[in-house]
């Protein structure tokens, strides 16, 4: 970033929240048209804290950690939402 960027006050993820439910963005063309395009998450994304990143490469070391740890869940939970499935 150059010298005369300021970024004080900035406030990192402040918009975090609301992009996750997707967003509209608009291209206004030369010719006086506009073009909308709407950019919305894949289903079942999910997004991992900056401090959890380094441990998770990929999304098969998530699910291979995912997977050891659901045994270790109360088997009431597990069975609640293996009905609602």
């Amino acid at each position: 970033m150059r010298a005369e960027y300021n970024f004080k006050g900035g406030v990192r993820g402040k918009h975090y929240r609301a992009m996750q439910n997707g967003y509209t963005i608009t291209i206004h063309k030369e010719d006086g048209k506009s073009v909308v395009k709407e950019v919305v998450p894949k289903e079942g994304v999910v997004v991992l804290d900056p401090d959890i990143r380094p441990y998770f490469l990929d999304s098969e070391s998530v699910n291979k950690t995912l997977r050891c740890l659901i045994p270790l869940l109360p088997k009431i939970k597990r069975r609640a939402k293996a009905n609602k499935s």
